[in-house]
């Protein structure tokens, strides 16, 4: 019988889920179709991944969406990647609104197409004053680019006298990286049966517990979000101690 929602215990919750949303292209690939094929109904898992997260009472969820090597792909799967963001904001704002979802991002969006900029920053500007979950949208987005711009930035004002070498510690480094308002994340998922994080949140994924599921994207399904959950619930996480020292 497939796992639901009500399965979940409220108590130890992940705060901070990521998602490396993984196989679109293979998935269509099995099916005969193009890659765009998988990316449009990788969508539709979006959307009720999202709308699950909410309902649970996940607070802050982050999305691989579009990695700085992405760009590298073919033009038309990059064009049709654009396309789907922008269609996707309009049509979700409702939803974020409806579920007190608030709209957010990560990496070097300046990068993206006006369209598609313009489009991130207007569902951000209406979802801004929303308080349930945070939805983390990575977009041009890999961790080395952003943990170089943070020692960049970080060097700088210690260059300038701004920030001493001695007062460098984990809040600096968190206060200079794009991630500087969401707390660690706690639970990572990679669907497709890779096993590997591809440059995702490198800094703040340290103590995650990582879960690699052998699904493609768009068959991933509220049961095995939930079997995730679940699987997460039941580790002992000790962040460097012993279990004795945990009780």
């Amino acid at each position: 019988m497939d796992s639901k929602i009500e399965d979940i215990v409220d108590q130890n919750l992940p705060q901070h889920m990521a998602i490396i949303m993984d196989g679109n292209g293979r998935w269509a690939k099995e099916r005969g179709k193009l890659r765009v094929f998988g990316h449009e109904n990788g969508v539709r898992t979006v959307k009720s991944t999202v709308k699950s997260c909410a309902k649970l009472g996940i607070k802050y969820l982050t999305l691989y969406t579009f990695s700085t090597e992405n760009w590298n792909r073919p033009k038309l799967e990059v064009e049709t990647l654009m396309r789907l963001l922008v269609s996707s904001l309009r049509k979700e704002l409702a939803t974020f609104c409806e579920n007190n979802i608030k709209l957010n991002t990560i990496g070097n969006i300046s990068a993206l197409p006006n369209k598609a900029h313009e489009e991130l920053l207007e569902v951000m500007k209406k979802t801004k004053d929303n308080t349930g979950m945070t939805l983390t949208l990575a977009l041009s987005y890999g961790s080395r680019e952003e943990l170089q711009s943070a020692m960049k930035s970080i060097a700088f004002k210690v260059k300038n006298n701004i920030i001493s070498p001695e007062n460098i510690d984990e809040t600096i480094i968190n206060n200079h990286l794009y991630t500087q308002n969401l707390p660690d994340v706690d639970l990572l998922i990679r669907t497709s049966g890779e096993h590997r994080v591809s440059n995702f949140l490198l800094w703040q994924i340290a103590y995650a517990e990582l879960y690699f599921i052998d699904v493609f994207w768009p068959d991933f399904s509220e049961h095995h979000l939930v079997e995730a959950i679940k699987n997460y619930q039941n580790r002992e996480r000790r962040f460097g101690k012993t279990s004795e020292q945990l009780i």
